[in-house]
């Protein structure tokens, strides 16, 4: 459903992506890893136009994305969780997920909250007094509500208590098992990738140096020592 294709991109002068090269398709979660700095952001940026590639090739759903913008990219059904969650500390949760909702909605707001109950306790509460879990259950569940056929999960569960940390996986559990979206996730450690991933993805230095099933991935002790810090 989703591939990139020897996408090269750049901050300015600054070259990150070197040829990056992955695929996600519908009913895998397909997670990507990599120390910090690797470029592992800046994929799901160029995925979602954000950060455009100058080289290469982003198509989803067999039609090539690479140079639109990203408000066309969502259209088509590429949702976005983006690190750091990026909500709106001034409005509520239900203004949240009522201003991305779109016509006959699949994701209705009653199917939501009970994929993340938390959340219906705090419908009117603004985005500013949730904590980290809550603010990231937040930014998944508005991603959601954008109908998408693809989600993209930067870093879902970057800073959040372990409480939070398994909601959040439970929730990729849930999805997957719904069988007809195709996530690509940023996951920081091994335990989070090999309990929730069926494909793993493995970058260093700009470029995808690794791919593998789990099962795979998991008996590669010399790509995590070399490539994830992992001995």
């Amino acid at each position: 459903m989703l591939s990139v294709e020897d996408v090269h991109t750049y901050y300015g002068d600054s070259y990150v992506l070197h040829g990056t090269s992955l695929r996600a398709v519908a009913g895998d979660v397909t997670v990507l890893m990599g120390r910090n700095g690797v470029g592992k952001t800046t994929t799901v940026r160029t995925v979602m136009g954000l950060t455009p590639a100058r080289r290469g090739t982003v198509t989803f759903d067999g039609r090539d994305v690479t140079r639109l913008g990203t408000h066309r990219i969502a259209q088509l059904g590429i949702g976005l969780v983006p690190q750091g969650r990026r909500v709106f500390p001034s409005l509520t949760v239900r203004e949240h997920l009522t201003a991305v909702q779109r016509q006959a909605p699949t994701w209705t707001l009653e199917r939501i909250l009970e994929l993340f109950p938390p959340l219906a306790e705090r419908i009117d509460r603004r985005a500013a007094n949730l904590s980290g879990g809550e603010q990231s259950m937040l930014a998944t569940a508005r991603a959601l509500r954008t109908e998408p056929r693809c989600l993209l999960m930067d870093e879902p569960t970057e800073g959040l208590a372990p409480r939070y940390v398994e909601i959040m996986l439970d929730v990729i559990r849930q999805l997957r098992a719904a069988g007809d979206i195709a996530i690509l996730a940023v996951l920081p450690e091994m335990p989070m990738a090999l309990d929730v991933a069926d494909r793993v993805f493995v970058m260093g230095k700009g470029r995808v140096v690794y791919d593998g099933t789990r099962d795979e991935f998991a008996r590669r002790e010399d790509i995590h020592e070399q490539f994830i810090g992992v001995g």
